[in-house]
């Protein structure tokens, strides 16, 4: 088992660095200089955009960010930036908020995408879409799609379901002080059952479920976050100083310089921020709106508010309580800290807060592979055999070794991730005309409306009909034509 995981670890050393990290660099560079920082100079219009409600009761912008941020704002958040401090340092945290910032272009691009060509649901007001199906429709390459759809099947639907069942086994166990066999086979197993009740529910319930979870988690987690970090206000800017130093050597740490921060400081901030991965897509062209940027703009919000905002509580949490480096660490360690600073009940409560993220994580984890699942086929058969690995992949994370599971999850993660940017490099100026269209109507004061008849030469897009199209479209579907609307 130790030289399965020390081969795993070789070969996600050489894939990172070599390939993935400058690929990602280049490619969020280019959407940031290409789109002029969509992603700084909109953040007022991100949060203006979040107000729109669905004409025909489908699932809002709102509620497709919640869906993204069941499965973005995770484990990732705790035990990932735990394992980035540990081995990389504190100047690991700088390079997650670089990866937040570059690949926030990333995020605004693939998810327009993802909105432009999305797919109806079943449902009426409900739709599908993603990497897989801008694969197929825009590029013309539905084996890259397939591709796609079976690597984040994999990655979401049964790898990173393994991590959060993971997760929250070692934090109990660090709670009730058990790590045995049986605490883990009989903690895997109600999660199993969980997870098993909740994945036959429809998009729309996974919406309504996740947007009462997901700010009640974060809120109670940021809560605690932030008493631990006034309780060491005076140690902040030195902290602070670290981060900033650790990022570019001017510290040794963890035995290792700036490469060992920069690696685990953009493989974890991935992890945790998704953003260029193509899951995120996933959630966002579930939602229902009037212009394809607006989901992208939300999407890229929810790339902040998981880096800056809640990776960074972490960080400061880690690091007042002055971890051991050198020494993969994960949850217990952010455990740790909560309980050496408030006391054993703070950890009691952690472990509630990373039940709440992992568990919400894995209904998140569940939508991405059922939809990609949808995208190769449409048999009962199939979508019932997903479900029940995905639920043996709970118990299996839950009885694990953890440093396999983290490492595995980079393999097929970093997989994802080069084929969605290899993807979105050359459809990248689909997404910049749709800016441009959005941009030009939001100058004349209006609410901006989409239809693929605004920007010319697009093929294969199934929603946004023209104007001249769209009422006996709606009328047969039962659907309210969209309108163009004054901005407020």
């Amino acid at each position: 088992m130790d030289t399965l995981d020390a081969f795993i670890l070789d070969v996600n050393d050489v894939f990172w660095t070599y390939l993935l990290i400058p690929l990602v660099a280049v490619a969020g560079l280019w959407f940031t200089f290409r789109s002029k920082a969509v992603q700084l100079r909109l953040v007022p219009e991100m949060f203006r955009v979040f107000r729109d409600r669905p004409a025909n009761g489908g699932v809002s912008p709102f509620g497709a960010f919640t869906i993204s941020a069941a499965a973005r704002i995770g484990t990732g958040n705790i035990a990932g930036v735990a394992t980035a401090i540990t081995l990389g340092g504190a100047g690991a945290v700088f390079w997650m908020w670089v990866m937040a910032i570059v690949g926030g272009a990333s995020a605004f691009v693939e998810s327009t995408l993802a909105q432009l060509y999305k797919s109806r649901g079943k449902e009426p007001g409900t739709f599908r879409g993603g990497p897989a199906y801008y694969m197929q429709r825009a590029l013309g390459k539905r084996w890259l799609g397939v591709l796609f759809a079976v690597l984040i099947t994999l990655t979401f639907g049964f790898v990173l379901t393994a991590v959060q069942s993971n997760t929250i086994t070692v934090a109990a166990g660090g709670s009730f002080g058990d790590t045995g066999t049986t605490f883990k086979w009989v903690l895997g197993g109600a999660l199993a059952v969980m997870l098993a009740l909740a994945v036959f529910y429809g998009v729309k319930r996974i919406a309504r479920v996740t947007q009462v979870l997901i700010p009640t988690m974060v809120g109670l987690y940021l809560l605690l976050g932030t008493v631990i970090v006034l309780l060491n206000i005076s140690s902040v800017p030195g902290m602070l100083a670290d981060i900033v130093a650790g990022a570019f050597g001017f510290r040794e740490v963890a035995g290792g310089a700036v490469g060992t921060a920069i690696l685990q400081g953009v493989r974890r901030g991935m992890f945790s921020n998704e953003a260029g991965m193509g899951s995120g897509p996933n959630a966002a062209a579930a939602a229902e709106t009037s212009h394809p940027v607006k989901q992208g703009l939300v999407q890229t919000l929810g790339v902040y508010v998981d880096t800056i905002v809640v990776c960074t509580m972490t960080a400061l949490i880690i690091l007042s309580a002055n971890p051991t480096l050198g020494e993969r660490g994960g949850a217990d360690v952010t455990q740790t800290a909560f309980s050496d600073a408030l006391g054993g009940w703070a950890g009691h409560a952690l472990t509630l807060v990373v039940f709440m993220v992992a568990f919400s994580s894995m209904i998140g984890n569940y939508y991405y592979g059922e939809s990609n699942i949808e995208f190769i086929t449409e048999r009962r058969s199939v979508m019932n055999s997903y479900r029940a690995v995905v639920i043996g992949c709970v118990l299996l994370g839950a009885l694990g070794k953890v440093s396999i599971v983290w490492n595995l999850a980079d393999i097929t993660m970093g997989a994802m991730v080069l084929v969605n940017l290899l993807a979105i490099l050359p459809l990248s100026v689909i997404a910049f005309k749709l800016l441009d269209d959005y941009m030009a109507q939001r100058r004349q004061g209006l609410d901006p409306v989409f239809t693929r008849d605004r920007v010319p030469g697009l093929k294969n897009v199934e929603c946004w009909e023209p104007a001249a199209e769209q009422e006996p479209a709606a009328a047969e579907a039962g659907r309210e034509p969209a309108r163009v609307r004054t901005a407020k």
